[in-house]
């Protein structure tokens, strides 16, 4: 059989196929291979996928090794619920479709963002409506428990349901293989949050998949490399203007999950972020979950567009021709890693070249022995003034440590937070971690909207160590004073329990991280946080910017930014793994310590990232209300002041909205 070749772009069909070989064969490209290589190569799934895929489409199943009756049921049952969560996902796609047809307000926006019909079908995007119970009209049974599951219908506290999206631009998500496992919505009006994806489901997780990469499979092939952007539009808009093979990450910071997808793509990958802080912020993360899937053979480049920009904007402005010249201008990872490490230190003296030799362990480490490490570790040598062999043998003399995600903030950064406790007191980490993602533009909140009960507050005054009882100390050593002494190196003293549930973390004492005693007790959200990280540090793969955020200039989670910081360096996912990549001596690896037998005694929650989610909402609600009381405590004296307050009481109107529990 002769064709069109799907693998590069022609004219004259040269591909060919023959039944009784059993292979493809493209004479103008020289794409060669089997039907499983042919799906993995079209596709991107890996090679289990393939088979699966072609063994279910000739109504195969694939043995399975040493699987129990019980497993065998149980993998049945997983089959039968993802059929009907597709199913389900499928149907309130088509309405979302003729929603759109029959709403100008929405066409007219895809109209001004100068998207066309084509590019829409394209993508299959939608329209949510505005009826609080739009999907009623397509499911008759609207209390069906699927419509929750799946992350169309969200259930409140007393029973009643409604949609989760609504006044929403619909984008489909889709796996490698086309199937649709959820949606990102994009508001038109005002309103919070810009962006809102579907939860997490046992089809859709948000740090493992690419918007966009099962449509642009085909350009990514012809273009021979993958662009990664920031949000729905911004792969819309490039497509629309002919650059096809771009994908974005769903509202989180590039994953390893991520990169390695991406490479089974393309061996050629260019990040793109906008020129701000902010999106170098979200480049340097990216280059960190590259580190450990270096090899020679692929090409990973970071590209900054001016600070104004972002590519949908860029593209429409200045045209496809203006953005494949930056392309080809993107910065190699080696460079930007050398030029981002220079940048954090006095390179014209010896203790800042010290210094940025000490940053840059870990991440050399991280790198896998290929040819390309040697030629970064000889350029880090230049740039700190060492020979190739003086170096090694400072890199072999001291271990290297977990790396920092990102840059320390300049002095008085976060002094918007400090009114509210946020970021001035920390348990037993160092005084800042060096996140700084304000003014990010896409931002993901999982809203569960269900209504509003209160916790209460934290703390004293709501987080604010200053007036509590105890004598949590700033500057030097941190010490947590009473019958459990904390101290520095301390000892983490009671028998810990963690329950499933509701998120609840039980010791000798209520209010004491596995019976840690003292006078002053650790808040129980941040104790919540830290306990659901213990359990689960898989959640650190979902973590979007804003969460990282509310974490960073949260009050007393120091271990907890601990913990996500060795979870993101070392790649850890289960609390023994964390605990042999913590530093011996350490505080969070005396906790690990203590935790661990605890930890792994337990049954995982139904949904720790609803936990996860939920626990961040209230903190960040409660630093909001607390700073809120400080500005009316000072009078609103001044315009500063009073417009300061109105931006605390929208965000809690709309955290109030997006379902705290």
């Amino acid at each position: 059989m002769l064709g069109l070749c799907p693998f590069h772009n022609e004219k004259s069909p040269s591909f060919t196929v023959s039944p009784t070989k059993q292979f493809y064969h493209c004479f103008g490209c020289g794409a060669h291979g089997s039907a499983i290589t042919f799906l993995m190569e079209h596709t991107g799934t890996s090679f289990p996928e393939a088979v699966r895929t072609l063994a279910a489409s000739a109504g195969m199943t694939v043995p399975e090794e040493n699987r129990s009756p019980r497993q065998q049921q149980e993998s049945a049952r997983r089959k039968a619920e993802e059929s009907r969560h597709t199913q389900v996902l499928d149907a309130a796609q088509a309405h979302y479709l003729k929603q759109l047809r029959a709403s100008p307000a929405a066409v007219r926006y895809l109209k001004q963002r100068g998207l066309t019909g084509e590019i829409a079908a394209h993508f299959g995007l939608g329209w949510s409506g505005t009826d609080r119970h739009g999907l009623s009209q397509v499911f008759p049974n609207y209390d069906d428990p699927t419509l929750v599951e799946s992350g169309l219908v969200i259930e409140s506290e007393d029973g009643r349901r409604y949609d989760r999206f609504r006044e929403r631009i619909m984008f489909p998500i889709r796996n490698v293989r086309g199937s649709l496992i959820g949606f990102g919505g994009r508001i038109i009006g005002k309103g919070e949050p810009k962006y809102l994806n579907s939860p997490e489901t046992p089809l859709f997780s948000k740090g493992q998949e690419l918007y966009g990469l099962w449509e642009g499979r085909q350009a990514i092939r012809q273009e021979g490399q993958v662009i990664v952007v920031e949000g729905y539009m911004d792969v819309v808009g490039l497509a629309q203007q002919g650059i096809a093979n771009a994908v974005a990450t769903l509202g989180t910071a590039t994953t390893p999950d991520h990169v390695k997808k991406l490479l089974r793509t393309s061996d050629k990958v260019i990040f793109s972020f906008d020129g701000d802080g902010a999106g170098r912020r979200a480049a340097w993360r990216a280059l960190q979950a590259c580190l450990p899937v270096l090899r020679d053979d692929i090409a990973i480049r970071f590209l900054f567009l001016p600070s104004e920009h972002d590519p949908d904007s860029y593209v429409r402005e200045l045209g496809a021709e203006a953005f494949r010249a930056c392309l080809g201008d993107a910065v190699a990872l080696s460079r930007f890693l050398l030029d981002e490490l220079a940048s954090r230190h006095n390179m014209t003296e010896a203790e800042g070249r010290a210094s940025c030799l000490h940053e840059a362990k870990p991440l050399l480490a991280a790198i896998p022995e290929c040819a390309l490490r040697v030629q970064i570790e000889r350029e880090m040598a230049k740039l700190v003034q060492l020979t190739p062999e003086e170096m090694a043998l400072v890199l072999a003399q001291q271990p290297a440590k977990p790396f920092a995600p990102g840059p320390r903030p300049a002095a008085g950064a976060g002094d918007a937070a400090a009114g509210a406790g946020g970021g001035q007191a920390h348990d037993g980490g160092p005084p800042d971690m060096g996140y700084d993602f304000a003014g990010h533009d896409f931002h993901d909140i999982p809203a569960d909207e269900s209504d509003f009960v209160d916790y209460g507050q934290f703390g004293s005054q709501g987080g604010d160590p200053a007036g509590a009882e105890g004598g949590w100390q700033q500057g030097g050593k941190q010490e947590w004073k009473g019958k459990g002494d904390w101290k520095g190196k301390g000892d983490w003293k009671g028998k810990s329990d963690w329950k499933g549930g509701k998120g609840g973390w039980k010791g000798r004492r209520d209010n004491d991280v596995g019976g840690f005693e003292g006078r002053r007790t650790m808040p129980s959200l941040a104790k919540r946080l830290l306990g659901l990280l213990l359990a689960h540090p898989e959640l650190v793969d979902s973590m979007g910017d804003q969460q990282l955020e509310v974490i960073d200039h949260g009050p007393h989670l120091g271990l907890v930014r601990d913990l996500i910081m060795l979870a993101q360096s070392s790649g850890a996912r289960h609390v023994g793994a964390l605990l042999e990549a913590a530093e011996p001596d350490s505080d969070l690896a005396t906790v690990l310590k203590g935790l661990r037998a605890d930890i792994l005694s337990q049954e995982d929650l139904p949904d720790p990232q609803t936990e996860w989610d939920d626990a961040l909402r209230r903190i960040e609600f409660d630093s909001a209300r607390t700073e809120m009381a400080k500005l009316a405590a000072a009078g609103l004296a001044t315009e500063e002041a009073r417009k300061r307050y109105l931006e605390l009481s929208s965000r809690m109107t709309i955290l109030k909205g997006a379902g705290l529990r």
